[in-house]
């Protein structure tokens, strides 16, 4: 029995723990590596949806389609393309969100809440320049947001600004994408109704179409123009 109360006692010396609080400091590094973490897990949400990434890569896909080639620039040219794109035109927004939030947050000048709110100021006020006013009101009325209640962009909450941001720029990449398919359209009907009237029904027309498209392409400089026009969009 002595030698089993010996055993209980040791026992209970090697589970017992001295819990000490920790100082301020610890708990705003735990704080400040919590929200790295969640910062980088949505990183590619926040790049795809939050940015002009959207508008990008939707345009250069619609002008590979109008041109015929179906995988010529292939999947991994337009994404990063469009991400090389998203950063240069993102970058005044990026840096003024680094400069007047991470940093600080990272000097321990400020707080977690306070970089969080500094830092998305850049970033709502570069959707707000591409929202569609009737996208907003749209989800003003379905948030059950009060007639005049909005005096002020600070007023706008982001979950009302991120959906309607969203569908702005899918909106706006379709137009794109519409206004870019009309001249190859007009060269296949050509193509088409050549055909047609030299009495060749079976030979497909896009075979016949596709080289002329790519000379018209070519030709015209496309891709300066579509990238340069669509930088100008934003």
């Amino acid at each position: 029995m002595k030698v089993l109360a010996e055993d209980e006692t040791a026992a209970k010396n090697l589970i017992d723990i001295n819990v000490s609080a920790g100082d301020g400091g610890d708990l705003a590094s735990v704080l400040q590596m919590l929200l790295v973490l969640t910062v980088i897990s949505l990183a590619p949400s926040i790049l795809i949806m939050l940015t002009s990434f959207t508008r990008i890569v939707i345009v250069l896909h619609f002008t590979r389609a109008a041109i015929g080639t179906q995988t010529v620039p292939p999947n991994q040219v337009i994404v990063g393309l469009s991400l090389f794109l998203t950063f240069f035109i993102m970058q005044p927004t990026f840096n003024e969100i680094y400069t007047s939030a991470i940093k600080p947050l990272s000097n321990n000048e400020i707080s977690i809440e306070e970089a969080l709110d500094i830092g998305q100021k850049p970033l709502k006020r570069f959707m707000l320049k591409q929202v569609s006013t009737k996208d907003l009101d749209t989800f003003f009325y379905a948030a059950g947001y009060e007639e005049g209640s909005v005096e002020s962009e600070d007023d706008i909450e982001m979950r009302v600004l991120i959906p309607a941001f969203i569908i702005s720029e899918l909106r706006i990449a379709f137009i794109i994408g519409f206004l870019i398919y009309l001249p190859f359209i007009v060269i296949d009907m050509v193509v088409s109704s050549t055909l047609m009237s030299m009495g060749m029904m079976m030979l497909p027309p896009t075979t016949i179409s596709a080289p002329f498209k790519i000379l018209l392409f070519v030709m015209a400089d496309g891709w300066n123009l579509i990238i340069g026009n669509l930088l100008k969009t934003f």
